[in-house]
């Protein structure tokens, strides 16, 4: 992504631009917003902590499904119609969860949370780089600054207002998503790009593209790895809400950094398959070295933080891969793409809970870094199907905005 030039005008944009781009901060920020407050959740409303996981897992699923339809109800609706559905879905679950007495409702919340997420993120940055001064350039880096803001930010304002009450996370997106919804709705004018009818079976073709078959099964395991150390660390940890927000807060910024800097210059140094291979029994050794040290806090803090740095190489790196992976739209790839990833990510979750039941803390660490090491195995042995990416043409602006709707996910 570093290789999109910037642009002298980033900064003067036209109100609908910001507008949409604080949209974007908010709708990232929930990606590890309830992080802090599972404990709390799991305390306050007396449910298990397999029970609490499922808020990941509706969250997950009904996302991933969901963005396999996003492109076709976008190309229908409109972009800004598009745009608001999701923000009102948002804000209207959000507002039911922070209302619940329940944890099985929360889950249920959370899965329409998940579908406003959907249609909101496919949508942004096609706007914002149809209404950005400065070219698409311009609007990519806007984007990528609001996607870094919105994932290190949300852990620590749930921390924060989950120090308050465990409802407090949820009410915080009410407002901040209520007040991007009337933002949009009132500066967001005209048709921002073209759009050609995408059809319902697009999604479904491109996942039997042999290379992207390959990408999107590896994915499904790398994203087990990657949930546990999001949604399972809370529980060994056993910090405050703050406490757990501030961890979160230097993994989404170490995530951030290596996403959007470090993962380009490698992208630019050495072959994609090579990145993978390399990169994945990195993050194995991590997650197995956090399951080991588990009980020493401070040790897992690390291992967490160091992840976050390993987890930005490889969303960039994968996602950059798909776009290769087949002569499909690559928005479609993209979308095709991450609702397989979430199965792994909508999995995890509950999954590491149980096992921390069953045999303690260590084993969901281990487990993750097993899936990871197969996630690797399927990129090795899967090669061949994949050499085409290794040497493949690249779009600057349409890898960048499938690499941040990717990261985003």
């Amino acid at each position: 992504m570093s290789s999109i030039g910037s642009s002298p005008s980033i900064w003067r944009q036209p109100a609908q631009v910001w507008a949409v781009a604080f949209a974007c901060v908010v709708a990232f920020m929930g990606i590890g917003l309830v992080d802090p407050i599972l404990p709390a959740i799991a305390a306050s409303l007396k449910a298990t902590p397999v029970q609490t996981e499922l808020l990941f897992t509706s969250y997950l699923l009904v996302t991933g499904v969901a963005m396999l339809f996003t492109s076709w109800i976008s190309s229908r609706i409109g972009a800004k119609a598009t745009l608001l559905l999701g923000l009102a879905l948002i804000v209207v679950f959000a507002l039911f969860s922070a209302l619940s007495g329940s944890v099985d409702a929360i889950i249920g919340f959370r899965a329409g949370w998940g579908l406003g997420n959907a249609l909101f993120i496919s949508t942004a940055l096609a706007t914002i780089v149809g209404a950005a001064s400065g070219g698409s350039s311009a609007a990519i880096i806007l984007y990528e600054a609001a996607l870094g803001l919105g994932i290190a930010i949300g852990p620590l304002l749930g921390g924060l207002l989950g120090e308050v009450a465990w409802q407090g996370p949820f009410f915080g997106v009410v407002v901040l998503m209520a007040i991007g919804f009337i933002a949009v709705l009132t500066l967001l004018r005209g048709p921002f790009e073209k759009r050609r009818p995408v059809p319902f079976s697009a999604p479904f073709r491109a996942l039997g593209r042999p290379a992207l078959g390959v990408l999107a099964v590896a994915a499904l395991f790398y994203n087990i790895g990657f949930f546990v150390l999001l949604a399972f660390s809370p529980f060994p940890l056993h910090f405050t809400a703050i406490g757990i927000g501030l961890t979160f807060f230097g993994w989404g910024v170490a995530l951030a950094i290596t996403s959007v800097w470090v993962a380009p210059i490698l992208l630019r140094r050495m072959r994609i398959t090579r990145i993978i291979v390399m990169v994945l029994p990195l993050l194995a050794i991590d997650l197995v070295v956090a399951g080991i040290l588990v009980a020493n806090p401070v040790a897992l803090v690390v291992c967490i933080i160091v992840g976050g740095l390993l987890l930005g190489i490889m969303n960039t790196v994968l996602t950059e891969a798909v776009m290769e992976a087949t002569d499909l739209p690559r928005s479609v790839a993209s979308s095709a793409y991450s609702a397989v990833r979430f199965i792994g990510g909508a999995v995890a979750p509950p999954l590491a809970a149980f096992m921390s039941h069953l045999w303690g803390d260590t084993v969901p660490y281990v487990f993750a870094g097993a899936s990871v090491l197969v996630a690797a195995l399927v990129v090795l042995f899967g090669r061949k199907a994949l050499a085409h990416i290794d040497t493949g043409s690249h779009d600057p602006a349409e890898d960048a905005e499938a690499i941040l709707i990717g990261d985003a996910a």
